[in-house]
């Protein structure tokens, strides 16, 4: 099964995440989401199958969430993942797609149960 890994190497949890993929001999896609964010319909997506809102899968601790005001309860679920799109630093990581199921890697253990 073919699976895709959004990943941040400088992230340790997305690097257990990654290995755990390896070491179940995954045919793997790494995208690393800083340098090629996932875009608006993408996000979404993930978003749907996670059964999740979009602040459940951000990283309020970023500078990026403070400072754009994005703890706001009155944004909309499309304001916030467009500020996902522009920060993508914003994205907890890793998210792992394989087929129609996601997994956020967190804990990496997460990414088994879809795999």
């Amino acid at each position: 099964m073919s699976v895709t890994i959004y990943h941040n190497p400088r992230c340790s949890k997305s690097r257990q995440g990654l290995q755990l993929l390896k070491d179940n001999s995954q045919e793997i896609t790494v995208v690393e989401y800083l340098k090629n964010p996932p875009d608006q319909k993408t996000l979404t997506d993930i978003l749907d199958k996670l059964g999740m809102e979009p602040r459940d899968l951000m990283r309020k601790k970023e500078k990026e969430y403070k400072e754009n005001g994005l703890q706001d309860a009155s944004l909309s679920r499309e304001a916030l993942i467009a500020a996902m799109v522009k920060f993508p630093k914003l994205i907890e990581r890793p998210i792992v797609v394989a087929g129609k199921k996601v997994a956020l890697g967190r804990p990496p253990e997460n990414i088994l149960d879809i795999i």
